[in-house]
């Protein structure tokens, strides 16, 4: 049986003004970690916060199982939420803002404490968590967030943008973090990010947003093959007449050989072989190009060249 979708929308809406930051998105998210990938403004900070139930929204949304619109304390209740924008709270120390964020999701004054002491050494601010958050680095800020979502034990996480900021070292240490939780301690990731490099580091499933709507979604893998992507194609006969075959049937080809070629999206190599039999020569070698990172990156942005319009802030 197929397991059961941690996130479900279903033609989610979202105006602010006369600006659209989500049109008619349907997704479904299952198990595992997923990547949230898209240009600031195509609608990534929009969808996590209404799937949080703090933004209202046209359509249906879901979290495991529960709709955010109706049931908006229990669906934060089982997700940690890491935010892009800074949320420190001022004058109190690392430990007091993690407990305080799990007093919030209920959890007992001492538990709280406990558990705040235990995911600080855990992202590595063991030692600077008596600490005022006001005087810690960009990178520390963004280790002490992720405390804050992790403080309550949640089976889901939110994290929005969580490597903005960081220097190498510091994205590497971040993901490594992330990538542990979900592989070693089996929790359920929806990551926000701009970057399809963290992405990649991380998630095996991949919603691309661009202007608010759904791109592309489904496995990085497929996203990144040359069945989805290019393939370095040599025949015996006429190449132009093979490169004529690939146009009409939608495909684009640059006419030498081995011909360049990139198929539509959705199509599969029997559209090259269909094209060679209706060009009259012979498929003598067909070898799957990787697209580069910056190829599917540009998946996601507007396909005039900018990125979309989207939210009303960096998402």
């Amino acid at each position: 049986m197929d397991a059961p979708a941690i996130v479900s929308v279903r033609a989610l809406t979202k105006r602010f003004g006369a600006t659209l930051a989500l049109d008619k998105v349907d997704v479904e998210i299952g198990p595992g970690a997923t990547g949230i990938l898209g240009p600031n403004g195509a609608g990534k900070t929009t969808l996590l916060r209404v799937l949080l139930g703090l933004l209202r929204a046209e359509g249906e949304a879901a979290v495991l199982g529960l709709a955010p619109a109706r049931s908006p304390r229990q669906v934060r209740a089982r997700i940690g939420y890491m935010p892009e924008s800074e949320c420190l709270i001022p004058g109190l120390g690392a430990v007091d803002i993690v407990a305080f964020t799990g007093r919030l999701a209920g959890m007992p004054r001492r538990d709280a404490f406990k558990r705040a002491h235990d995911v600080l050494y855990y992202v590595g601010l063991g030692e600077e968590r008596y600490r005022d958050a006001r005087e810690f680095s960009q990178g520390m800020q963004q280790r002490l967030k992720l405390a804050a979502a992790l403080v309550h034990d949640p089976g889901v996480l939110f994290l929005d943008e969580p490597t903005n900021g960081l220097d190498p070292k510091g994205r590497e240490e971040m993901l490594t973090l992330i990538r542990e939780m979900a592989e070693r301690h089996a929790k359920h990731v929806l990551l926000c990010s701009h970057l399809l490099p963290d992405v990649e580091q991380v998630c095996r499933n991949v919603v691309m947003l661009r202007a608010g709507r759904v791109a592309r979604q489904g496995p990085i893998r497929e996203l990144t093959s040359g069945e989805h992507g290019s393939w370095l194609v040599t025949v015996r006969g006429e190449a132009g007449r093979f490169g004529d075959a690939l146009r009409a049937a939608g495909a684009e080809g640059n006419g030498a050989t081995p011909l360049l070629v990139r198929l539509p999206q959705g199509a599969g190599t029997e559209l090259l072989f269909r094209a060679a039999r209706e060009a009259g020569v012979q498929v003598r070698g067909l070898q799957p190009v990787r697209r580069s990172r910056e190829d599917v990156s540009m998946d996601a942005v507007d396909e005039r060249g900018g990125p979309g319009a989207g939210e009303s802030d960096a998402g």
